[in-house]
């Protein structure tokens, strides 16, 4: 099997949303899936775009995506990439395609300049957990994640008015 990584184009939006949507299920997070297929479109190719995606082909299909976004570590005093979505169709998995899709990642922040690459993965995706050690990378059990969304990041942005 030949894997083609490549950066996603407008055309590929489709299909990264519906692996987004297919991760939501997989993930008992589908009913925190709001956004549209258009507001993809705009944050990956709009006239400010927030997150770059690549795809992998296998026989001309996109089978599974990538999507990331630069964040900055004022320790390193670099940028690095955090990848938001990695997802494989399930008939594709267990043969190498999420690994090279890391792995395409991975050099990819080495040769932006970048100190770090990172992600998150639920406590309970023990297989995931597994894979991603196996290529080196290291919990962060010790980091607790914070978020301030919908009404409370409303309240926030309005506190002390």
């Amino acid at each position: 099997m030949s894997i083609t990584i490549r950066p996603a184009t407008p055309d590929d939006v489709a299909a990264i949303f519906s692996f987004s949507q297919l991760l939501s299920e997989y993930e008992k997070l589908a009913h925190e899936m709001v956004g549209t297929q258009e507001d993809l479109h705009r944050c990956l190719f709009g006239e400010r775009p927030y997150a770059e995606s690549f795809v992998a082909e296998v026989e001309g299909n996109v089978v599974a995506s990538a999507t990331y976004f630069y964040n900055f570590s004022t320790f390193l005093m670099k940028p690095g990439i955090y990848l938001e979505d990695l997802f494989v169709l399930p008939d594709y998995r267990r043969q190498g395609i999420a690994t090279a899709l890391l792995k395409h990642l991975a050099n990819h922040a080495i040769e932006q300049g970048c100190g770090r690459f990172e992600w998150s993965v639920l406590d309970w995706n023990v297989d995931a957990i597994a894979v991603y050690k196996k290529l080196g990378a290291v919990l962060m059990n010790e980091w607790t994640v914070c978020r301030v969304d919908g009404k409370a990041l409303s309240s926030l942005a309005h506190l002390g008015e």
